[in-house]
């Protein structure tokens, strides 16, 4: 195999997970001597129009046909099937998860998103996907050979302890991932604002830019509910303000709708941090029980319970905090998920 030919849509300094997890292997396989490439593809994708789908076919087709061709979902899943036969053999699929589970699409938006997927997922040599859950998934629902499919599961750079809040100030929450409907941060103030009667701070670190209409109502919901002076939209952050926002919190919190791995969980497990979150997709397995407590996603009045229950219990944070930085020491380095990304593309060619 000459190269992995990396090919991402969009720009790949947005500060979501997947982008995350694209930029982590790129610069671990330079590190690491594996020839790799990045192919920039329209920042059009999952939706392109006929300019911007043409010029990602121009693109992949003009790579050398002994490179394998590595392409991340966001672009591959939206492939006219016609079009995936076309690459047929070269093509390594990376699955963050399947784009029908996007929060926000009509019925009919989703039912396309999952005939495009199954049919360009049918052509493809090889699939990565970052969690034993959604590679269930696409067995299961995308007709995807569970012999095709290799899991990677993002790694964790090791990082201090969080020591948490000062004695007696309020319970410090955070919350870290874009401003969009499928963190389901909407729900988290709705739960909070019935926990009014209890001492707690809320930080959400996130860009409000993916999806404007969203964080302009969480910002309305937040003032309709009083909860301005307790709730702090950060917006997007630098790295070091980041792990400053890890060391402050005493809990992580995180109530997405669907997750495809989880990576801010894993984050806040590196830090020694409790964690409350859903079971939306693969959020359930990524955090341990004993250093998590899990509820259904989108289910409000469960979410506050669990909040209460934590806020109230000092000990039992203290035992997951335990259980957390004892996880931490298990985690996968980066490393080793890019080791296992580039043994699958080696067998494409």
């Amino acid at each position: 195999m000459s190269e992995i030919v990396f090919a991402i849509p969009g720009d790949l300094d947005l500060p979501t997970g997947g982008y995350g997890y694209d930029r982590r292997l790129l610069a671990e396989w330079r590190g690491s001597g594996v020839a790799a490439r990045h192919l920039p593809l329209p920042g059009a994708f999952p939706n392109p129009g006929e300019a911007d789908f043409a010029e990602a076919g121009r693109l992949l087709l003009s790579q050398p046909f002994e490179s394998a061709l590595l392409i991340d979902g966001l672009a591959y899943g939206a492939f006219p099937e016609s079009f995936a036969a076309g690459l047929a053999g070269r093509v390594v699929a990376l699955v963050h998860h399947p784009l029908a589970l996007e929060t926000g699409l009509t019925a009919e938006q989703a039912r396309r998103f999952v005939a495009l997927e199954t049919g360009a997922l049918r052509h493809a040599a090889g699939v990565v996907t970052t969690s034993p859950a959604t590679k269930r998934l696409l067995v299961a629902d995308f007709a995807v050979p569970e012999a095709r499919v290799t899991v990677a599961v993002p790694g964790v750079d090791p990082a201090p302890r969080a020591p948490g809040g000062a004695p007696g100030a309020p319970l410090a929450l955070l919350a870290v991932g874009s401003l969009v409907p499928r963190k389901g941060y909407d729900v988290l103030v709705e739960a909070l604002a019935t926990l009014r009667d209890r001492d707690w701070r809320l930080a959400i670190v996130g860009s409000p830019d993916r999806a404007p209409e969203t964080a302009r109502a969480l910002r309305a919901q937040i003032a309709a509910a009083g909860l301005g002076g307790r709730i702090t939209l950060a917006g997007e952050i630098d790295d070091a303000a980041l792990a400053r926002a890890y060391a402050a919190a005493d809990l992580f919190v995180m109530p997405s709708l669907f997750e495809g791995y989880g990576m801010v969980l894993t984050e806040a497990l590196a830090r020694g941090l409790p964690v409350l979150c859903t079971t939306g997709g693969a959020a359930a397995e990524t955090a341990p029980d004993e250093a998590a407590l899990k509820v259904a996603p989108g289910d409000a009045a469960a979410l506050a319970k669990a909040l209460a229950s934590l806020i109230d219990e000092p000990g039992r944070r203290s035992a997951m905090a335990e259980a957390a930085w004892t996880a931490a020491g298990t985690l996968p380095r980066w490393s080793q998920t890019a080791a296992i990304v580039a043994q699958a593309c080696r067998k494409v060619i």
